[in-house]
């Protein structure tokens, strides 16, 4: 694929073949199908079905995703959020009262979130994608580029190139392609680690999630569908400092389950975990530029934020929404969809957002990981008194969904 590339320019290569790189290529060719997109990938091929992990996908994502022709797929294997519970206690309180709790819908029939394993995410994406006509290639890093003045000619490490009128970089948190294009980040580790595991546990979930406020961090169960054999399952996105992290994910399997018990509660039955609990460090990051001539970023290596708030993957697909978007309808008025000026509408859409949601979950994680008396007492009066004002639990709940002022067409379920 990479040979027949080479001979021809294509419009748009985006590297990186995780759910939001792949969102951008099917939004594009969706849109516009004479738009010729290529996706190169350095993961070893297959490898994203390894992934155990699940994620929260907001509702403007579903609606997104619908558009595309990926939710009828996906929607069978999804778990439905039909409640969301916060509560702020210590590990060892023997009851945590709860401050604040959320309907599940944003419409009727319409949850305002919903979770989904990562492989299958992906997974339906890649065959849409096949189905538009975009090539993916795996295992075969980016090794550099030169940005012409119709052109930007990307370099693989295998000694091909590839000409393109736009590059888009998904290629992560720790992007090389950002570090290539000289754009700096403001960056710095918050020392908390986020472990991530499935449990299997007795009781049925109900389609509630939850999240528990600790003093080393927020600790949250989201529901998932049930096992192959109907057995009930939820994820755990458990924020502890990088040090007890570690030595949590080294432990053996009782230790960990037996931590594990502490913060879970016994409402759910026993409990299993399933596989081996991995840990990542947890930080923030932001772009200073999300554009350059005939370059763009998108995703995590535009922005890392924490998970207090699930919305690392929405942000993702707000960023492809936009992306797409602005290429398509600059083409469309016969404009070059790797200019600068053409560029800079995509970053003035989505940086602002990108920089308010960074504040918002630095500001979270700060206020509610710790365990210093008078602040627990403020932070637990406003939690209380947002669960009194239903005018604003209704706004914080169409936030969380992702369906906010000036929001792409896609993730108002509209075509481009």
């Amino acid at each position: 694929m990479a040979n027949d590339m080479e001979r021809r320019p294509i419009d748009v290569l985006i590297a990186g073949a995780g759910y939001v790189g792949l969102a951008t290529a099917v939004s594009i060719r969706s849109a516009a199908p004479h738009l010729s997109v290529a996706i190169v990938d350095a993961a070893p091929e297959g490898v994203w079905q390894r992934d155990t992990r699940a994620s929260a996908v907001a509702a403007a994502a579903c609606r997104m995703l619908d558009q595309l022709g990926c939710w009828a797929e996906v929607a069978p294997q999804a778990q439905a959020m039909t409640e969301m519970v916060i509560t702020d206690s210590r590990a060892s309180d023997p009851v945590r009262p709860v401050f604040l709790t959320f309907d599940g819908e944003v419409a009727p029939g319409e949850p305002f979130a919903h979770m989904v394993a990562n492989k299958v995410l992906n997974g339906v994406l890649r065959r849409r994608a096949a189905q538009l006509g975009i090539d993916i290639i795996e295992g075969i890093a980016v090794h550099g580029f030169d940005v012409g003045p119709s052109c930007v000619v990307v370099h693989l490490a295998d000694g091909a190139t590839i000409d393109a009128r736009l590059l888009v970089a998904a290629d992560g948190v720790n992007s090389r392609l950002r570090d290539m294009a000289g754009i700096k980040t403001v960056r710095w580790e918050y020392g908390q680690s986020g472990i991530v595991c499935t449990v299997a546990h007795e009781r049925p979930h109900n389609g509630r999630a939850e999240e528990h406020f600790f003093p080393a961090g927020p600790f949250a169960i989201l529901p998932l569908p049930p096992d192959e054999k109907g057995g009930n399952r939820s994820s755990i996105v458990w924020t502890e400092r990088t040090a007890d992290a570690n030595k949590l994910v080294a432990e053996d399997e009782f230790v960990f389950e037996t931590e594990l018990e502490q913060r879970f509660g016994l409402k759910l039955g026993e409990i299993r975990v399933e596989g081996k609990p991995r840990a990542w460090p947890l930080g923030l990051t932001l772009a200073r530029d999300f554009v350059k001539p005939r370059f763009a970023l998108c995703g995590d290596a535009a922005h890392g934020i924490h998970p207090i708030a699930g919305q690392g993957l929405n942000l993702g697909f707000k960023d492809a929404a936009a992306l797409a978007e602005v290429v398509v309808e600059a083409d469309r008025l016969g404009q070059d969809i790797g200019a600068i000026d053409v560029l800079e509408r995509y970053q003035q859409w989505r940086r602002f957002d990108t920089l308010s949601m960074g504040v918002t979950t630095d500001v979270l994680n700060r206020l509610f990981s710790n365990d210093f008396g008078p602040v627990r007492a403020v932070r637990d009066l406003g939690l209380g008194l947002v669960d009194r004002l239903p005018r604003l639990k209704e706004f914080f709940i169409r936030q969380a969904s992702g369906l906010s002022p000036h929001t792409p067409r896609l993730l108002k379920g509209e075509a481009i």
